[in-house]
């Protein structure tokens, strides 16, 4: 082969490989990270709101000359720290991100001061009127009892001192709204970052929707109710637990039941326990220590135990989380899930409960969702 012809070959060849760097830059969307496609090119733009930049603009971060750091900062001028978070004040809400899409939300930092149930997060899809997100920002991030609890999961990590994050990806299509609610008659800071990637997102991918409830206590005889009233298209993929017990003994035997798709009376899914549920058993009970054991995984944990201290921690306390991330509860038409609480009486016999439980569901659908039920009042919020 003379040297034309091989120039010329290799000319097609590195042609052929230069479109399919191309076809696989373009067609790669940017989502569903993982080990798996870490080395894969994407169109995909980064993008990244915070104090430092409020809108994630390309190449105007860094450049407030106004904020919580501008005293610190007097001496070193624009482009030092000087916009590091915001303040929120008492009875007010604050746009934390406003973005035009299509794209998603791959990551939400946050280290919130106060109060964390009158905080409240929302998220808001597609100009909506209504949240797909609304929940006491403390019980979003699996710290539902006001005191700092690590978490080292997959979607949710909880880090010292306060570093709240959270890596479920979340797509849109138009938009997307973040607000923080201060419900709290005090003023808060908040340090935040929301990174995010403006990308192509298929028709197969649903929206990310996560509701709070609480009920304490529980009357006598009932089931708690995880998430009920959902309509449409979607999986449930986890389960945060604030449960707080009212009663001595164990309090962890009831099941947790799935209603899919028009069930009765009846579930699909029945668990056996609480603690089942959990992937625990036997009580979360260390055999050696004969106490609680706290774990942590990153599907599934017993985060928080908080005990009695003879004083005014009177009852004890407990966070968990459940996520359905290799495992997800689907569904084509609705979904309600409950849960029991039962304990031991005498004689052997079920001890129905009347514990504080509060939750977040977390799960994607399509849209539009059906209305949350009505967020309960700062008072009934509180937690002491």
């Amino acid at each position: 082969m003379n040297r034309t012809i091989r120039f010329l070959c290799l000319l097609l060849v590195g042609g052929f490989m230069a479109q399919e760097l191309d076809a696989q830059g373009t067609s790669y969307n940017g989502l569903q990270m993982g080990l798996g496609n870490l080395s894969r090119l994407s169109k995909a733009k980064t993008r990244s709101i915070s104090a430092e930049n409020f809108t994630g603009e390309k190449g105007k971060a860094g450049m407030a000359t106004t904020g919580t750091g501008e005293k610190a900062g007097r001496d070193l001028g624009k482009g030092w720290k000087i916009s590091p978070s915001v303040k929120i004040e008492k009875r007010s809400t604050f746009t934390l991100a406003a973005i035009d899409g299509p794209g998603a939300i791959q990551h939400i930092w946050m280290t919130p001061s106060g109060t964390w149930r009158y905080s409240i997060l929302r998220i808001y899809w597609d100009g909506e009127k209504e949240p797909s997100v609304e929940a006491p920002v403390g019980d979003f991030f699996g710290n539902g009892w006001g005191t700092y609890a690590h978490i080292s999961s997959l979607p949710v990590a909880v880090n010292p001192g306060s570093a709240f994050n959270c890596y479920w990806e979340m797509p849109f299509r138009k938009s997307c709204r973040i607000t923080m609610e201060n419900i709290g008659e005090a003023d808060m800071t908040l340090y935040y970052q929301v990174d995010y990637t403006l990308t192509d997102v298929p028709a197969d991918f649903a929206y990310f929707h996560a509701q709070f409830r609480r009920v304490n206590p529980l009357p006598y005889k009932s089931v708690y109710s995880i998430l009920d009233g959902v309509k449409g298209w979607g999986q449930f993929v986890g389960t945060y637990l604030a449960w707080g017990v009212n009663n001595g003994g164990w309090w962890g035997e009831g099941e947790i039941k799935f209603f899919l798709d028009g069930d009765g009376e009846y579930p699909t899914i029945c668990g056996t326990g609480t603690e089942d549920y959990f992937c625990g058993s036997y009580n979360f009970e260390n055999q050696v220590t004969h106490q609680y054991q706290e774990f942590l995984t990153p599907y599934v944990g017993l985060a928080q135990v908080i005990r009695p201290d003879g004083l005014y921690n009177s009852q004890q306390r407990f966070g968990l989380y459940r996520w359905h991330i290799m495992d997800p509860v689907r569904f084509e038409k609705d979904l309600k899930i409950t849960i029991q609480a039962l304990g031991w009486r005498s004689e052997g016999r079920y001890l129905p409960l009347q514990d504080d439980i509060a939750s977040v569901a977390f799960w994607y659908q399509t849209e539009p969702h059906a209305p949350f039920p009505k967020l309960p009042d700062r008072d009934y919020l509180e937690i002491r």
